[in-house]
């Protein structure tokens, strides 16, 4: 259960980083073909990198979310649950984030750092599931001490 659980968070991390990518080819495709002649408008349909990036984003990061919190009761990973419920509430405010940006697009800074957060905190679940559970509750004693 604890390479599940690292696994998981591990393609969690690793869909953050796809997520920017899609994004990166999303807004270039448009400028390219905005240079072009084409006009982007509510009429424009959704390119490759749109597709990624709602499909990864709405999907496939969710729904890994929800089975790394399901894992992390099982995982015996020191912190596990806990480790798990930061990345489904960064998810959560991901969501909220994305939906909020249509409105007020500033939001959408937020949700690109919120994004980073995810990418750290997912990494460190992972981190924490690779480490021994001795040896992390030893690494866990020296920094209290």
């Amino acid at each position: 259960m604890r390479s599940v659980y690292r696994a998981l968070a591990g393609l969690i991390a690793i869909g953050v980083l796809v997520q920017a990518a899609a994004i990166g080819l999303a807004w270039f495709t448009v400028l390219k073909d905005v240079d072009g002649g084409l006009v982007y408008d509510k009429n424009s349909d959704f390119n490759a990198g749109h597709m990624i990036h709602t499909i990864v984003g709405s999907g496939i990061i969710p729904l890994l979310t929800i089975l790394l919190l399901i894992i992390s009761f099982f995982a015996k990973v020191d912190g596990g649950v806990k480790w798990a419920l930061y990345v489904f509430g960064l998810v959560v405010l991901q969501f909220g984030l994305a939906v909020a940006s249509f409105g007020a697009p500033v939001v959408g800074a937020l949700h690109g750092l919120n994004a980073f957060a995810l990418l750290a905190v997912a990494s460190m679940a992972a981190r924490r599931a690779a480490a021994p559970a001795s040896a992390s509750a030893e690494t866990q004693a020296e920094a209290t001490t």
